[in-house]
């Protein structure tokens, strides 16, 4: 008799015997999970980690004692005391018989290649892949074998081959369909495991692909059998990553599956941190697939899994350029030459120049003639030491990033309210949550992943609520949707406040025990009820009331937001308000309860904790505080300014100042962020950045902003370093170099360093890739209060870590503010909040409302997902989205251009139909620079946190007969 087993969860395991072994499974494991654990492998092809068992390809069969039937062991549990056989001649003869006759209809060339033999000319041939996609593989050899992944894989290890008899009986074999431009679909080698329908319909909860018709006839289909490219598949390619055969494959990696070196990293693109794997053969990445992170657990977007060819474009810088004598700055269109604005430098040349030309401004003019853009592109690494080259080398705290153009009002309130700029609770906690209010988000589009536990929530129980101007795709899933007038938010949510207050579902005990001002925030709410505010922001009483109520009365409710609520010039108020209707609920510092702020680039959180900020030292310690500033100052061994610097708009308006103000800006360094695209009032801001004495630019690309420049050195983009980065989870996750910087670019943090030491800082950082270790345990160091124990040698072993971690066995905390808030009081401030209107209303001649934000398949300013070939070939043109009724208004329908028209400037662009988009507004993304979005926007900022109003000014659409030039 075997002893009793218990789980690590204290849970009593079951013991049962597997081919005459004693062996134990854990609470709710199935006997194939088990069997593997215990090293005993049982074939099986529907089934993969990560989905659900579903038992439908049968070749993972078992015998079990006392059974008439063989049983599918994927998603059948053992019992106490059952016997079971997954090797008896039976349950064998069964699993041989089930491969052979799946490998029978299998075609004669596959399409996922187990052995290390290139593609063959048949292959090619017969046009499985495009001839884009040729490049990446030989044709020279014969065919090959083991040609149909993992049934092949585990045909090879069961001895099986497929009988002529039975192969004379192949099924007709379908046509390829080669319409999407990142993958193939080869339903010749399908084998309708289903696995492809369970990760879109299930994991990603897209519900695009599923299963038609019957018996022999039966297939695989993309909506109602449409070609893929023509379906409203999201490219996500959850489908790829879980076809076993290579029926559905990225275009770039059909044939041979041999690398030369797989990689491990971390998405570049958003703000989730999805754990990646690079596919690296002839020093090119051909595919990437997604790892079990704790923030994707193998899921990937289109951007993270399609959008890696970026970094071999052609159009990469390869050598440093130096601006020609009395050459105009000015932004060049897509493709210019720039042989006629720049000529090549050396390194030591185009260092020295770009140091020495900052150095001389500096003490010709003082500290504050300079400033600098770091970037939430790079690693904290690279954030760390520009800021600290900042303010030890230019010797002000004119330092700041996107964060300022993203949730700088949400970090202003979080700070003040709850002592953190951080979010409460990762994304994925809404598995606990019966609530979800999304606010001002569209993240299926801008973090779609995020977005995918949001669905499995919903489709569990959970109910979302989506707050928006806009309906986005999430408000399929959702319970209740306010469409709220644009710009006000504040009003909305006081009602809800009020209806907490006044209905009696106020949680008095945390807000007796810790929150402070309750009857400040409830004197000022007074006015706001539904009543009075469904005037204002357009959504019923009733429904106010009854959102209020189930966010009061959950047993958990979280707050997910995005820069729907930080972009405007109330967007601290805006989030105020939200921590606010967290505290008077009681909803926060518990599973499923809580604020996040959903971070927008990949590094925005990181960067921001390492003080890339112009208020903060590393970890939020404000530049104005007496004993932050005596602690860095020793920590630097250097005087530091002791005043704020300028924030990213404000920096434009100082390098417009007249010659006489002493904190006019003269010079710049700008690493990595691309303001000729990303600010508001482009035309300004390119005028700022254009007037400036001396403005150097690290980049990948020649950007809009490099263009404007007068010295350009070639950077490191993301695959081609190591560093780590923080996610919005508060995840600090390690990066690895897969690929080595093209050309003559190098790694961000060796120029950052050479930048340094000709500004006369002497720093010394050893060690392997430009010394990122030592950099990272001096950050550490800065930041002990939040990452002490979270040390290089743990990322390398683990990858990610979750701070607050202030040992090395402490596990990380997930979920914060469980009993104190990390403020002077350690109770949680609430703070009133007014309604205010935008800075810019409509009026006759600007009639309509500009809301700007980001797509799914282009991110930021475009100038890496617009020269990926999928990301750019699913969405090649800039368009205007308006309701249909606008269209009509206009005169003008779906594909037609149109002039859009503000204060500030003008773009054309094409229009497209979008319902969710409400009557009198128009919605564009900012990722084109023919197209550029932010010319039209408004520069005004938000009081506290400096952000400018993107998401709201006055435009007037007209429409136009003939197409620009």
């Amino acid at each position: 008799m075997s002893a009793v087993y218990t789980s690590a969860a204290g849970q009593p395991g079951v013991a049962f015997e597997l081919d005459g072994q004693p062996v134990t499974a854990h609470p709710g494991e199935t006997i194939l999970k088990a069997a593997q654990r215990h090293g005993v492998e049982i074939p099986h092809l529907c089934y993969t980690d990560g989905l659900r068992p579903d038992g439908n390809c049968r070749a993972c069969v078992v015998e079990i004692a006392g059974e008439r039937t063989l049983a599918p062991s994927c998603c059948r549990a053992p019992t106490d005391g059952m016997k079971v056989q997954a090797a008896s001649p039976r349950a064998r003869k069964s699993q041989q018989m089930v491969v052979e006759m799946l490998l029978s209809d299998m075609p004669d060339v596959g399409y996922q290649w187990n052995d290390d033999k290139p593609n063959t000319p048949e292959l090619i041939a017969a046009g499985a892949y495009p001839s884009s996609a040729r490049g990446a593989f030989d044709s020279n050899s014969a065919e090959a074998v083991g040609q149909h992944g993992e049934l092949s894989e585990w045909a090879d290890r069961m001895g099986v081959s497929v009988r002529p008899a039975l192969k004379a009986l192949r099924r007709e074999q379908p046509a390829p369909d080669l319409s999407h431009p990142a993958m193939a679909v080869n339903l010749d080698a399908c084998i309708q495991c289903n696995r492809c329908v369970r990760a879109c319909r299930e994991e990603q909860v897209n519900d695009v692909i599923g299963y038609a018709l019957r018996g022999a006839d039966s297939k695989i289909v993309f909506d109602l059998d449409d070609p893929m490219a023509e379906s409203t598949c999201v490219a996500c390619g959850e489908c790829v990553q879980a076809c076993p055969t290579g029926a559905l494959s990225p275009k770039t990696h059909i044939g041979s599956q041999k690398v030369d070196r797989q990689v491990d990293s971390v998405c570049p693109f958003c703000g989730v941190g999805c754990l990646i794997t690079y596919n690296v053969r002839d020093e090119k990445i051909i595919s990437v697939e997604g790892r079990d992170g704790p923030a994707n657990h193998g899921r990937l977007c289109v951007k993270g899994r399609f959008g890696f060819d970026y970094a071999h474009h052609p159009d990469r810088l390869t050598v440093p350029l130096i601006r020609k004598p009395g050459v105009p700055k000015e932004v060049r269109p897509y493709g210019a030459d720039w042989q006629g604005t720049f000529r090549e430098a050396t390194w030591d040349e185009a260092l020295d120049l770009a140091a020495g030309t900052l150095k001389s401004l500096r003490d010709t003019h003082g500290p504050k003639a300079l400033a600098g853009f770091g970037s939430a592109k790079g690693s904290n690494e690279e954030a760390y030491l520009f800021q600290k080259l900042v303010r030890t080398g230019f010797g002000s705290n004119n330092v700041d990033h996107c964060t300022r153009l993203c949730h700088a009002s949400s970090v202003a309130a979080l700070l003040e309210g709850v002592g953190s700029g951080a979010v409460s609770n990762p994304v994925n906690d809404v598995e606990h949550a019966e609530l979800i209010f999304v606010i001002g988000s569209n993240p299926t589009a801008n973090h779609p992943v995020a977005a995918t536990w949001m669905k499995n929530a919903a489709k569990r129980g959970a109910k979302i609520v989506l707050a928006d101007p806009r309906v986005t795709d999430i408000g399929r899933h959702a319970w209740r949707t306010l469409q709220f007038k644009a710009d006000t938010d504040v009003a909305m949510l006081n009602a809800l406040i009020h209806t907490v207050i006044d209905e009696g579902l106020v949680d008095e005990a945390f807000i007796k025990d810790r929150a402070n001002n309750f009857e400040g925030l409830k004197a000022n709410v007074m006015g706001c009820s539904p009543e009075a505010m469904a005037p204002v922001c357009g959504i019923p009483a009733e429904t106010l009331r009854e959102v209020a109520r189930a966010f009061a009365t959950a047993k958990s409710s979280m707050i997910l937001w995005g820069m729907g609520v930080s972009q405007h010039v109330h967007g601290t108020d805006n989030a105020r308000c939200l921590i606010a209707l967290c505290a008077v609920t009681g909803q926060i510092g518990k599973p499923g309860s809580g604020l996040h702020p959903l971070r927008g680039q990949n590094n925005v959180q990181g960067a921001s904790d390492a003080g890339l900020i112009p208020m903060m030292f590393p970890n939020y310690q404000r530049v104005d505080n007496a004993g932050a500033h005596a602690w860095f100052e020793e920590f630097w061994g250097t005087k530091l300014d002791e005043a704020p610097g300028y924030t990213v708009v404000e920096i434009m308006h100082k390098a417009l100042a007249p010659d006489s103000d002493p904190h006019k800006v003269r010079g710049m360094y700008i690493m990595g962020e691309n303001p000729a695209m990303s600010d508001p009032d482009l035309n300004h801001a390119r005028h700022a950045l254009a007037s400036l004495q001396h403005l150097v630019v690290q980049d990948i690309f020649l950007t809009e902003t490099a263009w404007l420049a007068d010295v350009v050195l070639p950077a490191s983009a993301w695959p081609e370093k190591t560093g780590t980065a923080s996610n919005t989870d508060r995840m600090v996750q390690m990066g690895r170099r897969a690929l080595n910087p093209p050309g003559d670019a190098q790694p961000d943090l060796w120029i950052i360093q050479q930048i340094a030491a000709r500004m006369g800082l002497a720093w010394n950082y050893e060690g392997d890739e430009s010394g990122v270790a030592a950099v990272y345990d001096e950050m550490r160091q800065a930041m002990h209060a939040s990452i002490e124990g979270i040390t290089w040698d743990r990322l390398e072993r683990d990858s990610s870590v979750t701070y607050p971690c202030l040992t090395q066995e402490d596990p990380g905390q997930p979920i914060v503010f469980k009993d104190q808030f990390p403020t002077p009081t350690g109770r949680l401030q609430l703070v009133p909040a007014s309604v205010i209107p935008a800075a810019e209303t409509p009026n006759a001649d600007y009639p309509l409302v500009l809301i700007t934000g980001r797509q799914l398949e282009h991110w930021h300013t475009g100038s890496m997902t617009r020269r990926s070939t999928v990301l750019d070939a699913i969405e090649p043109m800039a368009t205007a989205s308006l309701h249909g009724d606008e269209l009509s208004r206009l005169g003008v329908v779906p594909g037609a251009l149109v002039g859009i028209r503000s204060r500030r400037g003008m773009v054309q662009v094409r229009v497209r139909r979008d319902d969710g988009t409400p009557r009198g507004t128009v919605f564009m993304p900012f990722a084109y620079v023919e197209a550029a979005a932010n010319l039209l926007t408004n520069a005004a900022l938000d009081p506290f946190g400096k952000i400018p109003e993107f998401k709201y000014c006055a435009v007037a659409v007209e429409r136009l007969e003939v197409a620009a030039s």
